[in-house]
């Protein structure tokens, strides 16, 4: 028999490989926590999405995962999962909706194992959610119904917690010193970096003219561009079209990007996992939503304004424009982005 670490029983949270499907499972966390306020929760993460579960009250530990990216390595998986029997798990909940990450808590022997049928997961996961995927809900919902037993019904975003992540102020005034901003003056951050694929970026041209604004009607407001290395190309252009900028995209690690975030006055973001982190964090936001619903997965800040155009078209959810115009983005224009921006900055 399993002796749980302590001699107290834990509850494992798999992951999901998103950032932002991170921050919007966090509800779930909640729920369970509620239900088990003795049990403490531990979360097995991809390294570069484990920041965002480290910023998280109801996380215990973060285990971060040694796998590779799409690789089925059974032997590691079974390896890892004896590690896993020792720590004494009453239950998983498996967030991904592949086999792989399935077989884990299955390996590991953990009794109840919780999870939506993805990939055919009958005996690999013995508590079995379903969903509609010619009506998918929103994601927190998605998410937090795993807190439940298998239901059609389940309650909308507005009557579950919202996703929240925190950050110490000595934290954010370290991050904001290292990178060269200052606390004492307004920040306003823009994400213009999509993982997904380019259809999600607003173009680089429209960020461009919304800084140069910024700076016109607020000459001592920092900008700064927050993205991974693989957006430094689109943070680029930005910043030599608007001088001034701070570029810190691949400068920053995801910790602190969120740091930043904390700290920002307003925050202009494309449907992305920073998007979702300003909002766990009840930053002031403007989200661009072009190919993807807004619906599905929208910012629950306090102060947010989602810009989407419904055109004939969209939502695609495409990773390129399939019709080669782009138009669900191109034409939100600066000026439809500034109207909304200008009064959370005043509001600072």
């Amino acid at each position: 028999m399993t002796v749980p670490v302590h001699g107290v029983a834990r509850t494992l949270i798999i992951s999901p490989n998103w950032i932002g499907d991170a921050v919007m499972a966090q509800p779930l966390l909640r729920l369970l926590r509620e239900q088990h306020p003795e049990r403490p929760i531990d979360v097995l993460a991809p390294a570069w999405v484990a920041p965002v579960w480290r910023a998280m009250r109801e996380v215990d530990t973060v285990l971060e995962a040694p796998f590779r990216h799409g690789a089925l390595q059974l032997g590691e998986r079974r390896q890892y999962a004896r590690m896993l029997r020792e720590r004494g798990y009453a239950d998983a909940y498996v967030l991904p909706n592949t086999l792989k990450f399935a077989l884990i808590p299955w390996l590991a022997g953990i009794p109840r194992r919780v999870g939506y049928k993805g990939e055919m997961r009958y005996g690999l996961l013995n508590v079995i959610h379903h969903d509609n995927p010619e009506a998918p809900r929103p994601m927190v919902s998605f998410y937090a119904a795993l807190a439940e037993e298998p239901r059609k019904d389940v309650p909308p975003p507005s009557a579950l917690p919202r996703p929240a992540l925190s950050v110490a102020e000595e934290r954010m005034a370290q991050v904001l010193s290292r990178v060269g901003l200052r606390m004492d003056k307004r920040l306003v951050v823009f994400a213009p970096g999509a993982e997904f694929g380019s259809a999600k970026r607003w173009p680089t041209a429209h960020f461009a003219e919304l800084a140069r604004t910024i700076q016109q009607t607020h000459g001592e407001a920092q900008i700064a561009l927050l993205g991974s290395g693989k957006d430094k190309d689109v943070c680029d252009e930005i910043a030599a079209l608007a001088p001034g900028v701070r570029n810190l995209a691949g400068v920053t690690a995801l910790d602190e990007a969120v740091a930043v975030i904390a700290r920002a006055d307003a925050v202009v973001s494309n449907d992305s996992g920073l998007l979702h982190i300003a909002s766990a964090l009840n930053r002031p936001i403007i989200a661009i939503y072009g190919p993807t619903d807004p619906n599905h997965a929208p910012p629950f800040s306090d102060v947010c304004t989602s810009l989407y155009l419904a055109l004939e078209c969209a939502p695609c959810r495409q990773r390129e424009c399939p019709l080669g115009h782009h138009r669900c983005m191109r034409e939100i224009s600066a000026g439809m982005v500034w109207e909304p921006l200008q009064a959370m900055i005043k509001g600072r």
